[in-house]
């Protein structure tokens, strides 16, 4: 199954003031998690972004909200997105079927969205290297149920081009720079 752009939409978990720091490769992981912002962007899906307990985690970090000019949160408390009323009012207001994931962290609230995500028929898509946790061991275990559960997984670069699906597309050049 091929994901297109005009069914889709981005979701951005928790990356947050209080938790990028205890994550592994946080450097890395910031980077690529702006670069599919980016790319999303380019190829013009919308994005819901999700804060945990701002109280207590903290704002998105300044690298990732200062992405998006109109930057709205959508605040939780249940570890999975789609235990928040707003966020599936506005999933479904999206239209959008497909739900391309990056965020923290792997094995609680990305995994928990994706499962609920799936289990009310939408297809969430983990975008395998802008997800982490504060251990390797977390990201594996995570891995290991999204296979079990029937979740797509996929990278950065794969799922932009995928989006994009062609080299005659007008967002090629700009995605090709983005992923170099």
């Amino acid at each position: 199954m091929r994901i297109l752009k005009e069914h889709s939409i981005g979701l951005v978990i928790d990356i947050q003031e209080r938790l990028v720091p205890v994550i592994k490769e946080n450097e890395q992981l910031v980077e690529n998690c702006r670069k599919l912002i980016m790319g999303l962007q380019i190829l013009g899906l919308p994005l819901l972004v999700t804060q945990q307990y701002t109280k207590g985690l903290g704002n998105t970090i300044t690298e990732i909200k200062s992405l998006m000019p109109d930057f709205h949160f959508i605040e939780k408390k249940d570890f999975s997105c789609f235990g928040e009323t707003v966020f599936a009012e506005k999933l479904a207001n999206s239209g959008a079927k497909n739900v391309i994931i990056c965020g923290i962290e792997s094995h609680v609230c990305v995994l928990q969205t994706a499962i609920d995500l799936k289990e009310a028929g939408y297809i969430p898509v983990v975008v395998m290297d802008c997800i982490s946790s504060r251990s390797f061991d977390s990201v594996d275990i995570a891995m290991e149920r999204f296979r079990h559960e029937g979740i797509l997984m996929t990278s950065l670069e794969s799922i932009l081009f995928e989006l994009t699906r062609s080299a005659a597309a007008s967002e090629f050049k700009e995605i090709s720079k983005l992923v170099k």
